[in-house]
């Protein structure tokens, strides 16, 4: 099963960006000729869209057609920036692929983007999808469309790549539904819970298990190319940091070093060197290690607690919390160790930071007044905005594109629940994602 997530689609045609002549609602010319959502926009609205029923085009392809349709407009109404406009509306009905657009059709019921997709099947257990975007207004097609092939089980990859397609080329920027999230699964009542490794697609579908529940483990993290995963894991009765291969589950200790403690591990963009915490006797300092040699360095030496590092985009740079200054703040060091400068200085605590894949943001955990809360700000600690705020909100991480974090929140009281919720960096869409989950970490886009 999870070699079939790991199974790779073949982009077969290019999406090319179409001219347009007009500026509806709600979007904006952000560049000479490219229809796009102004994303900066405070006042955004969702952008409507149909997107009917692909075209079945041979026999036994009809619930794929349903199937992946409906996947693309969960994917684009998911995200905040679009809206859905339901088939019951419709006046035109897409009965062939190549059949001229009826744009006043879907002009009547405001449409302002139209998707068309066509699905078919081969006798080896192929499918293949293509599909085409419309821009309704300006009586445009954006591009030439994408053709993608695979097996049938990867239908929702496919849907998923459609959605990202259209996605970029409305808001200029990269998708991030073709994805996964590996996770904390949590069964059992509060003071007695099984937690084990689980993995599922951004939108909580797909859930596989990595491990199983016979011993605690916590923060998972993927590698730049989503293929390994680090953990930690109390089996051995001390937080011991294991890294699992995603397609055979196969793993191993990363370092096993009698009387000490590693945890909070994170990949170097590189993909060949760890940073982690390590507690020895009563001290927890930041190291690094270098997956090949094994050769480990340490980056930080002080009678604080330093943890929770994460990596700036082009890895020179490590961001972590620490309460050196007397209570739990950000700092910011070279990805080589050295002098740190603290970043945070609002009220409460902060921790938990994560760097941007775009670089210029950091994501993290807050806690004053007795509330928690998810915010983002500038690497130098400027700008800060809280994005949430609930009894217990906790452990941020960014989408692939870095618009969207998801996070844990936990409700109060004996019978209290983790659920992993999802926000846009502006603090809109705050939605949930999946029950019963904890300690979320985002893929990079899929192969």
């Amino acid at each position: 099963m999870m070699k079939r997530l790991l199974s790779c689609l073949v982009a077969v045609a290019t999406l090319c960006i179409g001219t347009v002549a007009a500026t509806p609602p709600a979007i904006a010319q952000c560049a000479q000729g490219v229809l796009c959502i102004e994303l900066d926009n405070p006042n955004i609205e969702p952008l409507p869209f149909a997107a009917p029923s692909f075209i079945a085009e041979t026999a036994g392809a009809d619930q794929y057609a349903r199937d992946l349709a409906s996947v693309v407009a969960a994917d684009l109404q998911g995200s905040g920036l679009f809206r859905a406009i339901s088939q019951d509306a419709f006046i035109s009905q897409i009965t062939s692929f190549d059949s001229p657009v009826q744009y006043a059709d879907w002009k009547a019921i405001n449409a302002q983007a139209l998707v068309t997709g066509a699905v078919s099947t081969t006798s080896d257990g192929q499918i293949i999808v293509k599909f085409r975007l419309f821009d309704v207004f300006s009586e445009d097609q954006l591009g030439e469309g994408l053709q993608f092939v695979g097996s049938t089980n990867g239908w929702r990859r496919m849907a998923h790549k459609v959605a990202d397609a259209v996605y970029s080329r409305i808001t200029g920027e990269g998708g991030y539904f073709d994805s996964r999230v590996v996770f904390v699964s949590e069964t059992g009542p509060k003071n007695a819970r099984l937690k084990r490794l689980g993995v599922m697609d951004y939108d909580g579908a797909n859930q596989q298990f990595l491990t199983d529940a016979q011993a605690i483990v916590l923060a998972p993290r993927f590698s730049p190319t989503g293929d390994r995963v680090l953990y930690t894991s109390y089996e051995s009765g001390f937080p011991k940091i294991y890294v699992l291969d995603v397609a055979s589950v196969g793993r191993r200790v990363l370092q096993d070093q009698p009387g000490t403690m590693s945890f909070a591990p994170r990949f170097a963009p590189n993909g060949q060197d760890v940073v982690f915490s390590l507690t020895t006797g009563s001290n927890t300092d930041i190291y690094k290690l270098n997956l090949p040699s094994g050769q480990r360095t340490q980056l930080t030496s002080s009678p604080a607690i330093e943890t929770a590092p994460s990596y700036s985009p082009d890895g020179t740079r490590i961001v972590f919390e620490s309460d050196r200054s007397g209570t739990q703040q950000l700092y910011v060091m070279n990805a080589s160790g050295g002098e740190a400068t603290r970043i945070s200085f609002g009220q409460g605590r902060y921790g938990t930071p994560v760097w941007s894949p775009r670089g210029d943001l950091i994501a993290f955990t807050k806690q004053n007044r007795g509330r928690f809360h998810i915010g983002v700000m500038r690497t130098d600690g400027s700008g800060e905005r809280l994005l949430t705020a609930s009894f217990l909100d906790e452990g941020p991480t960014w989408s692939p594109n870095g618009r969207v974090i998801m996070f844990t929140r936990e409700t109060a009281g004996s019978g209290g629940s983790s659920t992993l919720y999802s926000v846009d960096i502006s603090g809109r869409n705050l939605k949930a994602v999946q029950a019963n989950a904890s300690d979320p970490n985002w893929s990079p886009l899929l192969k």
